[in-house]
Order: C-alpha cells, then sequence, then structure tokens
C-alpha cells in the first residue's frame, strides 16, 4: 500500500484500494483545496490524521480544539479566498451547530467552504443516530451523500465547485461504512484553484437580526431554487434500467447495499440513485416514478428524510416503517423489506449452533494508564466512598466495564452533569465524582471547569492525561507536546487548571497507592466544600516506545498462593489450576510500575531482563521483471466471478492486515479491472471486543456481505464463530478456517468461556479446517506469536477458490505492505508455515 504522498503525485488513471477517508482526503489534493481543518472524531479522523497532515507543504492542515472552532476557522479561510474543508463526526454537527447554521446565510463571495461529516448509524463509535439532514435541510444547505469510494474520492471536486458557484457553505455527509471501509479508486488528473481576492471589506459577514431575516430571504428565494434547479442535470443523480414491474430510489451508500442485496437474489429493477439530498432533484424523480409500472420503493440510511420530501411533491413511495428502527441497511433487510411487497424468490435461515457468544465488551488496552484509577473507584465504590462516577466520550468511556464510570452524556459535559448534581443533592457533593480525558478537557471540558468555580459547586473532577486523542487513533490536542505542524505546544494544561483557581493535584496515573491517597482525600475536602481537579498523568500505552513495552516480567511460582488478585488485565489469564500465565497482549505498563506487580500481595510477579530473539532470517522481495511478468500473465488466471471473506476475532489480532494483504493479492488479477471492496470494523470495537472484516472482489459491491455469499470464514479467534449471523455468511460448500486461540475477556470468568471441543462439535456440519495460528508462528520463531494472521493467510491460500492465486503473487502482496526487511522476513516464514497447516492441499494448477 503506498504512503499518502505518492497517492497524491500518482498520475491520472492510477488505482489504488482505498479506505473512503483517504480516498476523500486524496480527492481534496487533486480539487486543489488550500486548507483543511477539523476536531479527530471516528469515523472521519483519517481525513486529515493519515491523509492531509502528509501534506502540509501543499496546504495548511490542522487540529483544532474542537469542531465549532474548526468551522470558525474554516469560514476565516473561505472568507480569506481560500477553499478549505473541515472534518468531524456527526456529534460535531451539533456542538458546532451554531456556526454552521449561521455561516449557512452569509451571501458574500468567499472560497469554497465544505463541511465533511461522517454518520454513524450504526452505531460503533457515536452515543446517538441522529439523522442531521432534517437540521442541515433547515439550515438551507446543501448536503451531498457520496455512493461508492469513487465517489468518495471524486465529490470534494464537485462540493467545492458547488460552494463557490453558489456562495454556500455545503456539506458533505459521508457513511461510516464508506469511511471506513476500502474500495478501488481510479484517480483523476489534479487541478490548481487559484485562492480568489480579499475582498474589499467584510460587511458582507456582519450578522445583526435584521441582516439575518434579509439574508434568510434571499438563500431561501434565490440560492436554493438555483440549486434545485442545478441538482436536475447533476451526475449526483443517475438512473439504472431494468424491468418496470417496480423500481426503488436509493441515496448515498444505500445504492452498494441494494445493489449487493439484488445481485445476491439475481434482480435487476430499475435504480434512481441520489448523491444530493438536499435540495432533491424533484423534476427527475417524477419522471423516474412515472416511468416505473409498478410499486415504487425508497431505502434510504439514517430516518425518513428522503421518504417525506418525495411524499410531499405527491410521489406515492414505499418506505420503512413509521416505526422502523432501521438506520442501516443491510442486504438481508433490503430482500426482507421487498419480499414483504413482492414475490421474491430468496429465503435465507438462520444458523444456530446451540452455543450462547462470550459477551465481550471492548475494554481499555493492556497497560493503558487509565486502568489503576478504574481499580481505585471500583474499590471505593464498593466500600460505598462512592456513590457514581460522571463520565465523558473516549478511552475513559470504556472504565464503565471496569464498574468505574456509570454515565456518558456528551463529550465535555461529565463535571456539568456532575455540578447539576451536587446543587440538587450537596449532601452527597463527597459521594460523586467526575472523569474526562485530556482531550475532552481542552475540547470542552474546561468551561465545566470554570462553571463549578463560578458556581463554588463543591466535588471532585478526574482529568486522565495522556497527552493525546487516544480513541480516534492518538491525534495531538493542546494537551500534547506538539500540534499537528510539530511546533511545540506552548498550553499548559496543568497551568490552565490552576489559573481556574480551584485545587489542582497531578499524580502519577501508574501509582496505586498514591491515586487511591488522593482520590480519598479528595472526596474528604469535597465534604468540606472544597472543589478538587485531579489529574492523572501517563502516556497513552500506544504513544510508547515500542521496547518499553516489552515484557519484563515473570511469575515467581513458589511465591504465588494464586489469590487472582493480578488478573486485571488480558495480559495475564489463569489456567485450570487458578495459575497466572502472561500473554501476548502483556504490554509491560510501558516500563511504567506494573499495575499486576503491585497488586500482588506476595511479591510474586518479578523483574527480568529479557531479549527477544529476531524471526527467521533476510529475505529478497521478488524482482521487478518477475512481478511484471505475473501481472501480463495474470489474464490467463481461471478466477471465479468473484471472492468473498469475513474475518472474525477481537481487536488487535490483526485483522486489518489480513485485509491489507487480500487487497494487493486482488490488484495483481483480473479483480483490479472490476472492483475490490474490503469492509473492517473500527472504533471502539477495536479495543479487545469482537471485530469483523470483510473482502470481496469481482463482480461485487458493498463491504456488508449478503447471507450465503462468503467463499470462506477466518476464525481468529474461537469463541467470536459464535456472533449471530456469522454463519449466515457462509455460501453452500464453503470453507471454515478455525483458529484454537481464545482470549478470556476481562470482565468474564474462565468457567464462563464455551469449551473448545463443544465449539468444534458444533461446527460439525460445516467443512473445517482446525489449525492453532499462534502455536505454529511460536514453533517457526515468532515467540510473540504476533504473526498468527500471517500463518492463517498462508493457509487460506491454499483453500478453494483462494488457491487459484499462484503463490507468488500472495508473497509479492504480502510484501508490498510489510514495511522492513525484519517484518517481511518475519511474514514470510509465518506465511508459509501456513500453508503448511492445511493436510489437504490441492493446489490450483495453470
Amino acid at each position: 500500500m503506498s504512503t499518502f504522498r505518492n497517492l497524491v503525485e500518482s498520475p491520472a488513471g492510477s488505482k489504488y484500494i482505498l479506505q473512503g477517508n483517504a480516498a476523500f482526503a486524496l480527492g481534496v489534493v487533486h480539487a486543489g483545496f488550500h486548507a483543511a481543518d477539523g476536531y479527530p472524531g471516528t469515523p472521519s479522523t483519517e481525513v486529515i490524521d493519515r491523509s492531509l497532515a502528509f501534506v502540509q507543504d501543499r496546504m495548511k492542515v490542522g487540529w483544532s480544539v474542537n469542531e465549532a472552532v474548526a468551522v470558525g476557522v474554516g469560514v476565516g479561510h473561505a472568507v480569506a479566498g481560500f477553499d478549505a474543508v473541515v472534518t468531524m463526526k456527526i456529534p460535531g454537527v451539533f456542538q458546532a451547530g451554531d456556526v454552521i447554521s449561521t455561516s449557512a446565510f452569509n451571501t458574500g463571495e468567499a472560497g469554497a467552504l465544505v463541511i465533511y461529516a461522517a454518520t454513524d448509524y450504526v452505531p460503533s463509535s457515536t452515543q446517538h443516530v441522529v439523522d442531521a439532514r432534517y437540521f442541515l435541510a433547515s439550515c438551507r444547505l446543501p448536503v451531498l451523500e457520496p455512493r461508492n469510494h469513487q465517489e468518495m474520492y471524486e465529490i470534494a471536486r464537485t462540493a467545492a465547485d458547488i460552494s463557490r458557484t453558489f456562495n454556500t457553505p455545503v456539506v458533505i455527509l459521508a457513511s461510516g461504512i464508506l469511511a471506513h471501509s476500502e474500495g478501488l479508486v481510479i484517480t483523476r488528473d489534479p487541478r490548481t484553484v487559484e485562492p480568489r481576492q480579499v475582498p474589499e471589506n467584510l460587511k458582507p459577514w456582519m450578522l445583526t437580526p435584521a441582516i439575518a431575516r434579509v439574508n434568510y430571504n434571499k438563500v431561501t428565494t434565490e440560492r436554493m431554487p438555483k440549486l434545485r434547479q442545478w441538482t436536475e442535470n447533476s451526475n449526483l443523480v443517475n438512473q439504472t434500467e431494468g424491468p418496470h414491474d417496480f423500481g426503488i430510489i436509493v441515496n448515498g451508500e444505500a445504492e452498494i447495499i441494494v445493489k449487493e442485496a439484488l445481485n445476491t437474489a439475481g434482480l435487476n429493477p430499475p435504480i434512481l440513485s441520489l448523491a444530493v439530498t438536499n435540495p432533491i432533484p424533484v423534476e427527475r424523480i417524477k419522471r423516474f416514478a412515472e416511468r416505473v409500472m409498478g410499486q415504487l420503493f425508497i431505502i434510504e440510511d439514517g430516518g425518513r428524510f428522503l421518504e417525506e420530501r418525495i411524499r410531499l411533491q405527491g410521489i406515492d413511495v414505499i418506505g420503512k416503517d413509521e416505526n422502523s428502527v432501521i438506520t442501516d441497511w443491510k442486504p438481508e433487510q433490503v430482500l426482507e423489506f421487498l419480499s414483504h411487497h413482492k414475490d421474491i424468490d430468496y429465503k435465507t435461515e438462520e444458523k444456530t449452533i446451540g452455543i450462547e457468544p462470550l459477551n465481550r465488551p471492548p475494554t481499555i488496552c493492556p497497560g493503558c494508564p487509565y486502568r489503576a484509577f478504574g481499580l481505585v473507584v471500583d474499590k471505593l465504590k464498593r466500600k460505598k466512598k462512592i456513590y457514581a462516577s460522571f463520565g465523558d466520550i473516549g478511552c475513559s468511556t470504556l472504565l464503565y466495564f471496569l464498574n468505574a464510570l456509570d454515565t456518558v452524556l456528551c463529550m465535555g459535559a461529565s463535571d456539568s452533569m456532575r455540578q447539576g448534581f451536587v446543587l440538587s443533592r450537596p449532601d452527597m457533593a463527597h459521594q460523586v465524582i467526575s472523569v474526562i480525558g485530556d482531550s475532552c478537557e481542552c475540547h470542552s471540558g474546561l468551561d465545566a471547569t470554570r462553571n463549578a468555580v463560578f458556581r463554588n459547586t463543591p466535588g471532585v473532577k478526574v482529568i486522565l492525561d495522556n497527552s493525546i486523542t487516544a480513541m480516534t487513533g492518538g491525534q495531538p490536542a493542546p494537551s500534547s507536546a506538539a500540534n499537528l505542524a510539530g511546533v511545540p505546544n506552548k498550553f499548559v494544561l496543568k497551568d490552565a487548571i490552576a489559573a481556574e483557581k480551584s485545587r489542582m493535584v497531578a499524580v502519577d496515573a501508574y501509582n496505586l497507592k498514591e491515586v487511591e491517597q488522593e482520590l480519598t482525600r479528595a472526596l474528604e475536602l469535597a465534604e468540606k466544600g472544597e472543589f478538587t481537579t485531579l489529574i492523572l498523568e501517563g502516556a497513552c500505552i500506544h504513544e510508547t516506545e515500542s521496547e518499553k513495552k516489552v515484557r519484563q516480567l515473570r511469575i515467581n511460582y513458589e511465591k504465588c498462593e494464586q489469590c487472582g488478585l493480578c488478573g486485571v488485565c488480558p495480559g495475564i489469564e489463569f489456567d485450570d489450576e487458578r495459575k497466572p500465565h502472561f500473554t501476548i497482549l502483556c504490554s509491560n505498563c510501558g516500563s511504567n510500575t506494573q499495575v499486576c506487580r503491585q497488586r500482588c500481595p506476595f511479591d510474586g510477579i518479578e523483574l527480568i531482563e529479557e531479549e527477544v530473539e529476531p524471526v527467521g532470517s533476510p529475505i529478497v522481495p521478488p524482482a521487478i521483471e518477475e512481478i511484471e511478468e505475473m501481472q501480463i500473465a495474470r489474464s490467463r488466471l481461471q478466477l471465479p466471478e468473484s471472492l468473498r471473506l469475513a474475518i472474525r476475532g477481537i481487536g488487535g489480532q490483526g485483522n486489518l492486515f489480513f485485509g491489507k494483504v487480500l487487497s494487493e493479492v486482488a490488484l495483481r488479477t483480473p479483480y483490479a479491472e472490476t472492483n475490490i471492496v474490503k469492509g473492517e470494523t473500527h472504533g471502539m470495537a477495536q479495543l479487545g471486543g469482537p471485530v469483523i472484516s470483510t473482502f470481496s472482489c469481482g463482480t461485487v459491491f458493498s463491504p456488508v456481505l449478503a447471507p450465503h455469499s462468503a467463499d470462506v470464514l477466518v476464525v481468529m479467534e474461537a469463541s467470536e464463530v459464535l456472533r449471530p449471523g456469522f454463519l449466515d455468511l457462509l455460501k453452500p460448500g464453503g470453507t471454515i478456517l478455525f483458529n484454537r486461540f481464545k482470549v478470556v475477556p476481562a470482565t468474564a470468568k474462565k468457567e464462563d468461556y464455551p469449551g473448545l471441543e463443544e465449539i468444534e462439535t458444533a461446527l460439525q456440519e460445516f467443512r473445517v479446517i482446525f489449525t492453532d495460528a499462534y502455536q505454529a508462528a511460536k514453533e517457526h520463531g515468532d515467540k510473540t506469536g504476533r504473526t498468527a494472521n500471517v500463518v492463517m493467510l498462508g493457509l487460506l491460500s491454499t483453500i478453494e477458490p483462494f488457491n487459484r492465486i499462484p503463490v507468488e503473487v500472495w508473497l509479492s502482496a504480502l510484501m508490498a505492505v510489510s514495511p522492513n526487511d525484519f517484518i517481511k522476513s518475519a511474514n514470510q516464514v509465518a506465511f508459509k508455515a501456513g500453508r503448511q497447516r492445511n493436510p489437504h492441499q490441492h493446489l490450483y494448477k495453470q
């Protein structure tokens, strides 16, 4: 996979498998934008974080402290004549609602202003599923909804043109499914856009109530009719033909879901597809409806926004029920919906094997600096010293699963919620606390800190300071050492808190004893009417140097009394005799004082020094000439029309890498001339929670697979095969690759985990190949077992129909995504080990 700068500089017509966010970011650069701003929020973060951040020599790029500020910065860029994009997730739209709604009615000539907001209708990492189109439409803003990965790339150019032509901000609502899946993208010639001249004066951006009324009227009676007329001939509206006994209207990402469903069922009705949903192309919709002889259906994500507006035009459409809870369609839901109205020859039966899946909530990472605090709060709650802990958004939300958090409202609201509780229940000021991360405190939490001082509200506010915006992947915050451009931060969080004139105490987040002492002391002072801000300092484990995360601990079983107190982290598991053992997930607490060691009352966990030996020997990737010959010969490969695969595991097992290799493999086959799509689970599910990834190529449309369509299911963690709907994906005669590896969640007991023999017996009706990829990796020199995912890739390369792709293609793809010689060597060894795990290989011969 190429770096973002390589993508930017690639010639027109280049083909890449890109995440939707990366495709959009590439489109931003190629469309000639001058600036990008935003606030990290899954699933929008990668537009800046892993993409535009690397072209700061071409455009002005930065993170702002929150979404409202970011939109204000974007407006400033536009007023200066520069084309700007501002990124956020849907809650950020409402956080910035004042700025967005006000800027919508500015009518002065300016550079383009595009707001990119990624939806999350599942939701995977958002606290609500509100359809923002109702709000945006009331602001008279044009709303675009890209339909596939190619359009994710192209839509930035379209949005900028609309913004400049009609002097309006433009909102791109990108589906989280598209934003965080990957698909085939073909690049265009980049363009250069000259900034507009600075206006003679800025009076067109003045708003008083009287001016606001004039602007509202002008936008409503002049701008919106022109935009509506523009949509009638826009390429954001297209139509596919088919038998006219029924028709479908779709919008945005719902298009590829519908096409995947129809392809599975062998249906080919006419479809009117909309990538612009405000304003709607009324005449195009009317003409389409007149041509459909039978029923007309509408399938849209979110609420019933489009359906309601189409009905207002006197067009009879059939959509979701009034009380439907479908906010993101799946292929099987589409077919079920249509079958209620049409005679469709498609039925699906859910496969059940009689074993309940293990509850596996996402957890804070092994070695996270928050864990000590979570243990202390749980202890104080059990002692009745803490009644409730008011929580916030981010990694700290996961403390809920450690019994250290009770509520979440929205970003920055943890202490304001606590204050309201205390103002009503002053006698409980010493029994409640609020919890927030450092980036959230900088986002909007400081307002609540100031309010506690202003309102003289006693209590305890805890700031978990890991010096980064961690949940979204480690973006810089004002509390970080430097900003996105690498300029050292002058802002100091402790100084800012101290300047609010509350009592402020900072402690080492890894020091269990000190955390408990200071929290207990703060609660005692709260009873006397004092407000304390307790800052727990400890770097995010993912920002810690790799060498500090190598385990330097061992268990002295002569001292161990098997009390179980060390079992507070996925880095430790217990055998049948209740003896603790370190797992491959142990991160040594980043070489801070390890929490498990502090918990042991018998000094049974000891420090050691141990070197990690390299895996395998250096290798040389295939020569360029050989790769070119394979590409020339690929037309002779006898491949099926499509390949589909789904992978289930838990966060941290390398599912993302697995998918990257498959994408590179497909690019080296004739599938590069059709379509390649890869879907991933992102957000909180990555943190030890259940993860599903999908891959498909050929005549395929969606990263969400239809039932009975997958050729192979890969099970990376044994109990994850039990997740509802997973086995339903397997087509008749398909194969399951089952890794005999299990991880008991920190929130579960060992006896809660289903027996491996029980699971294997329940899978007898399926074609299953059982293996132990972690053991295979260790047998071939990887003492950590972390190349187990590559072992499974090697095994997959021997399984029909994936074995029709020559092994040279697999190795070429694997080397392309391996960043250095050491990893290339380790991955080649693991891949070959996997190929040896299939006792019944029937390799395809050309």
